[in-house]
């Protein structure tokens, strides 16, 4: 495997960083020698962050995980720790946990209005004070259709988003096309979103197939569990459901304090566990990509 590789994009705003499965863009806002400075302290971090997770790998696949070492396998770590009523890795967060340490290395000693760190469509959220964030999330399906909005202020807690289903880049124990989470960290709202997606099922049904995780992926950290392979057609009340299975979930990391906002997709029907302040709203006529589309 190659080392790791930064570069600036054709745009010459955002800072891609890549290693291994590991795949950033940032875009930090500020005056140029800020955001210079920025990307370079966040390049000078990214360096070392795919080793310092393959080192500890193993403990880190295991759901009995309670120490580890590194800065972004403790960010894992804590995240699912706080769900300790569901089977849950500490690599159910990571995509979320790196672009929170990322994060954190980029704005590091810096004046910053705003930045941003996309590991694949799970994203951490920096904020000055008096700034917004306007975001997008879409669903998990071929068209552009956003499945809600909502606008993050600098008073909000919310500062990481994050979205998982089946069909996307890990194994889902559930069927949803798409469960975007808003949270106080990346890592939070990454491994809320795993566990309020594999909540969306409905077990046994007929037309879900299944298979066991160590079948397609040697290495899973789900091991023998059934994850989705494919979803047919459903109801509209299997859909109902099956949705309100993932919408229960979500209330309660909700009343928990673990997530602020949850958007559940499923062939076409919407669920939405919004914000009690500023509701996340279906956005039927949204004119416009929003700033940060989660995809």
């Amino acid at each position: 495997m190659s080392g790791p590789v930064s570069a600036l994009l054709p745009d010459g705003r955002r800072l891609h960083l890549q290693h291994g499965p590991i795949d950033l863009i940032i875009e930090a806002f500020g005056a140029p020698a800020e955001t210079r400075l920025a990307y370079h302290q966040a390049i000078s971090r990214f360096e070392t962050v795919l080793d310092e997770l393959v080192a500890e790998l193993d403990i880190l696949r295991l759901a009995t995980t309670t120490s580890v070492r590194g800065a972004a396998a403790r960010r894992m770590l804590a995240a699912t720790a706080a769900h300790p009523d569901v089977f849950v890795t500490p690599m159910a967060a990571v995509a979320g946990a790196v672009a929170d340490e990322i994060l954190c290395a980029l704005i590091a000693g810096r004046s910053l209005d705003r930045a941003y760190v996309n590991n694949g469509g799970d994203i951490a959220l920096h904020l000055a004070a008096g700034e917004v964030f306007d975001v997008g999330m879409a669903l998990e399906d071929q068209t552009a259709h956003l499945a809600g909005h909502l606008r993050i202020s600098s008073d909000d807690p919310i500062r990481g988003i994050a979205t998982s289903g089946h069909g996307g880049r890990s194994l889902s124990l559930g069927i949803a096309d798409s469960v975007t989470v808003l949270a106080n960290s990346a890592a939070a709202a990454d491994a809320a979103a795993t566990l309020i997606a594999n909540a969306v099922d409905l077990p046994d049904h007929p037309a879900i197939g299944c298979q066991p995780a160590l079948e397609l992926d040697p290495d899973s950290d789900l091991g023998d569990r059934f994850v989705t392979t494919g979803v047919g057609p459903l109801s509209a009340a299997d859909i109902d459901t099956a949705l309100t299975h993932g919408q229960r979930a979500a209330l309660e990391m909700k009343d928990l304090g673990l997530i602020a906002a949850a958007s559940l997709g499923l062939q076409g029907q919407v669920m939405i566990v919004g914000d009690d302040h500023r509701p996340l709203v279906p956005s039927e006529n949204l004119s416009r990509q929003k700033e940060v589309v989660h995809a």
